[in-house]
């Protein structure tokens, strides 16, 4: 480890005890510690306002053409006590770090230039709330396919107006999904909404084009002139403006930075749209990040669609063994055009309600890529099918980047790079706006999903400045999609990437190579951030998806027999989360903890339910009576949304308030006591009651409606003294192993921060190592063992430091450890621990590990830390080792892959 510098880099100035660094490839404290940042992304709700989720037709267009809601509530409630109690859940899981998603509709729903400042204070609310709890941030300014109103989430809706886009009739023309009008809007069941399909909208007409008019504009729609400038410059300009005056909400808190907010993402997966599309008569063949499920409309196509006329289209089925076309479908928009009327803007232009000017050269009521001559109204012909293909040979400079006279020269003009060209530049603009408001701003690099991050300068007003980090995607795609943990896999980045000649050879066969194989896809994202320089890498999303199976976990199948049975998802989940473990050791915030999340909606948003958490589960994967236990003895049942299902724990945790408080639930104080009998609770005092309950017991507390926690909740070292070059767990046997490597440089400089004694720090979970005591098993009943026993038939207590072998072998078993969650209890950890050298103690669910670092001149050291439950695995319903019928037949035969195939 290079020696920690004492004055930032980036302004010069001295650095506090909070700073973090990004330099020899890791985050570093000021003292010199390697870091380990781990944790969710809170919260998936956030993508929509509290009473609004996307499968709600209700009111979703009116209230968004007279100004929209406030997402006043998201991703916390601050005012029933519930944040409390969601925060020390996530701080007892052991994460440290929270990708805080804010969308731009949330700051600038009211129209351009109109800010919901009342939104941002309460978000510096929130963030003061994890600050509380120790959580690091980072701001994900977050979309999905541009905006709720084109079926994802992000954008205000005045932005599709701006586009000259009517909204009304998207569903219609098949320029995207969305899911409150599915299938239709006359006739919705917003439940069938297949898996992911949202996701395809990245492949129709509405994004397609407004990516290309956002990152492009000037370049390909010279045209689309809005308030005297190009729709490029209108649309970049406003968005940077808003999430700028978010930043400079977080500056004036004056708490904030670096004690919590640490830096921001430019961009949740931004997409290139056209921008370098070979031939519009045609869709890619070439596998891509856009998803083909359901029906797949050419460029051509969709420009047609877009103008009111039928087209037949290819379809696409998504099945066990990827994408495969299965016919021919017809859309009709009997009509309905994508592109706005005439006469929503007076004839100068200016919209009544949104108040810009359009330029007359810009045409309402026709396709804009007609009007740019790539097409013909009256054929439907294109007539210019490689305009995106290359940049135009009068390109203006954009950020300092015109043509070369050696490009303008050349018989063929420079094909398009859309991360060089287009990305690049508009993260420069980010940045600067960013960093005015934010000096110290870790700028957090997130290019198109799967998409290597380009050079970028490292000094100057708009470079990286020493502070940086790559911020990648990674999901296991097959098991996200079909909903299902597979005996089969492939290597998903490796196809994008070309690295195979067929898509064959990308198959992983057997859970051993599936795990390999998401280890070294990681690993290769891991390798692309010295592309950047030597920096940190983190993933900024991944995960699982919880309704596998056809909500099989749910009990909705099979008679209810695996209900709470996430046996298939901790598989699936370990089998990434491990991916970052191992050599690779890599930041993480997994996607996603939605405290409203429920079995029959998922995450509230387009059918996700990749929740770590659910009020649903609670009873189901922990203790707690359920809800449903303790309301039905007196039958009172509360509606979440006025919709969900009877047994529903979410549904029957929330009860409808007046309309005029602009909520439709509220949970009750964690802190509220209710002194009625479990006959005469109602949801309000359930609540309270079920939160009782959870303070007796830590264990409880982090396993109750937590799903596959076992997974997710695993040991790692927050603090290295070094760096951890290998990370080892396996859930079945709760065998950690950990191995540091110990430079001469990582000699720490203890004045840099507050703390002392300063050891690397590993956290150990209660969910894996908890005392016998805490369980609901014969385990309590367990006796100390010899190794607890001391020679006078004392059992041992949390050991002190000086208590503590200092001997290059200590193996000490170590049956009781103080809580530091919610509660003071003794006895909540059973852990034997062997060291190879140095002495370690335990706090709560941290140990602390002293061993020395080599004197300047002398060899690097390893040094290893194992740890097991004394006890042996703690059992549950739900087997994480059981092994597939294909392993059973193949076990250890073919440990990289299948040697029948």
């Amino acid at each position: 480890m290079p020696p920690v510098p004492s004055i930032s880099p980036a302004t010069g100035n001295p650095t506090t005890s909070s700073f973090i660094h990004t330099l020899d490839s890791n985050f570093v404290d000021n003292a010199g510690r390697t870091l380990l940042l781990r944790g969710v992304n809170l919260s998936g709700s956030s993508k929509a306002p509290v009473d609004q989720p996307s499968y709600i037709l209700d009111n979703f267009w009116e209230s968004a053409e007279h100004g929209g809601k406030t997402f006043i509530g998201r991703p916390l409630d601050l005012d029933d006590g519930s944040a409390d109690v969601h925060l020390a859940r996530l701080r007892g899981w052991g994460f440290n770090m929270l990708r805080f998603p804010i969308t731009w509709e949330a700051l600038e729903h009211e129209g351009p230039g109109t800010y919901d400042y009342e939104f941002m204070d309460y978000t510096v609310r929130v963030l003061r709330k994890c600050k509380e709890y120790g959580f690091k941030v980072y701001i994900d300014p977050h979309q999905d396919t541009w905006s709720r109103f084109s079926g994802g989430s992000g954008a205000p809706f005045w932005t599709l107006a701006a586009c000259g886009i009517n909204p009304r009739n998207i569903t219609s023309t098949q320029a995207a999904i969305i899911h409150s009008e599915y299938p239709i809007p006359s006739a919705t069941t917003p439940a069938s909404l297949p898996a992911m399909v949202w996701s395809t909208n990245y492949g129709r007409l509405l994004s397609q084009t407004i990516f290309t008019l956002f990152f492009a504009g000037r370049d390909f729609a010279p045209k689309c002139i809005i308030d005297g400038k190009n729709i490029q410059d209108y649309l970049q300009e406003h968005y940077i403006e808003a999430m700028g005056q978010m930043a400079d909400r977080i500056r004036d808190a004056g708490d904030l930075l670096e004690e919590c907010v640490i830096g921001w993402d430019s961009m949740n997966e931004p997409f290139e749209g056209f921008c370098g599309w070979e031939d519009l008569n045609a869709n890619p063949t070439k596998q891509g990040s856009t998803l083909k499920k359901g029906s797949s409309p050419t460029p051509a196509q969709s420009f047609r669609l877009g103008m009111g006329t039928a087209q037949t289209v290819d379809n696409w089925n998504f099945g066990t063994f990827g994408p495969s076309k299965n016919g021919l479908v017809t859309i009709d928009p009997n009509g309905d055009k994508m592109w706005a009327d005439p006469d929503i803007e007076d004839t100068d232009g200016i919209h009544p309600r949104w108040g810009w000017q359009r330029d007359s050269g810009w045409k309402l009521g026709t396709c804009i890529w007609a009007q740019h001559g790539v097409w013909d109204l009256e054929t439907g012909d294109i007539l210019r099918s490689d305009y995106f293909r290359y940049l135009p040979k009068d390109r203006k400079p954009i950020d300092g980047r015109a043509l070369s006279e050696e490009e303008l020269s050349s018989p063929n003009t420079p094909v398009v790079e859309f991360v060089e060209h287009y990305w690049r530049s508009h993260w420069r603009l980010f940045a600067i706006r960013i960093r005015a408001s934010h000096p110290e701003a870790i700028m957090f690099i997130q290019p198109p999903v799967f998409a290597a991050p380009p050079p970028i300068e490292e000094t100057g007003i708009d470079g990286l400045n020493g502070r940086c980090a790559f911020a990648g995607h990674y999901y296991d795609g097959l098991t996200l999609i079909t909903r299902h943990w597979n005996w089969f896999n492939a290597d998903a980045l490796g196809v994008i990437r070309g690295r195979y000649s067929s898509p064959i050879q990308a198959v992983k066969i057997g859970e051993r190579a599936i795990r390999k194989s998401l280890q070294e896809q990681l690993g290769i994202l891991k390798s692309d951030t010295l592309t950047l320089g030597p920096y940190p890498t983190i993933i900024g999303e991944i995960g699982t998806p919880f309704d596998m199976d056809d909500k099989r976990s749910y009990g909705w199948t099979d008679d209810g027999k695996y209900r709470g049975d996430y046996s298939r998802q901790e598989r699936a989940l370990d089998a990434s989360l491990n991916g970052a473990d191992g050599p690779n050791a890599i930041n993480y915030t997994i996607w996603t903890y939605c405290p409203d999340s429920t079995h029959q909606w998922g995450d509230g948003w387009n059918m996700e339910d990749l929740s770590l958490w659910s009020a649903d589960d609670i009873g189901l994967t922990g203790r707690t009576p359920t809800i449903g236990d303790l309301l039905n003895q007196q039958g009172d049942e509360a509606s979440m949304y006025g919709m969900g299902r009877d047994d529903s724990q979410a549904v029957l945790l929330r009860k409808k308030v007046e309309a005029s408080q602009g909520r439709i639930f509220r949970q009750p104080s964690a802190a509220d006591s209710s002194a009625l009998s479990l006959a005469t609770l109602g949801p309000l005092e359930v609540w309270s009651e079920i939160t009782s309950r959870w303070k007796e017991n830590p264990f409880d507390f982090l396993t109750d409606g937590a799903r596959a926690v076992k997974a997710f909740a695993r040991p790692w070292p927050t603090k290295v003294v070094g760096k951890p070059s290998n990370i080892q767990f396996d859930i079945a046997s709760t065998g950690f192993k950990l191995t540091v490597l110990v430079r001469s440089e990582d000699k720490l400089n203890e004045e840099g921060i507050d703390d002392k004694d300063l050891a690397t720090e590993v956290y150990v979970p209660l969910v894996h190592y908890a005392h016998p005591r805490l369980l609901p098993s014969r385990e309590n009943e367990q006796t100390p063992s010899e190794d607890d026993t001391l020679d006078g038939g004392e059992v041992r207590i949390a050991p002190s430091p000086s208590e503590i072998s200092t001997s290059t072998t200590p193996t000490i078993t170590n049956a009781s450890v103080g809580w530091e969650g919610l509660t003071e209890q003794p006895d909540v950890l059973d852990i034997e621990v062997t060291v190879s050298a140095g002495r370690w103690s335990v706090q709560g669910q941290t140990i602390n590990w002293w061993y020395e670092v080599p004197q300047v001149g002398e060899v690097d050291r390893e040094y290893t830390m194992e740890i097991r439950r004394t006890g042996g695995a703690i059992k549950t319903n739900e087997s994480l080792n059981s092994e597939s019928w294909f392993e059973q037949l193949c076990p250890d035969l073919c440990p990289e892959s299948c040697c029948v195939m």
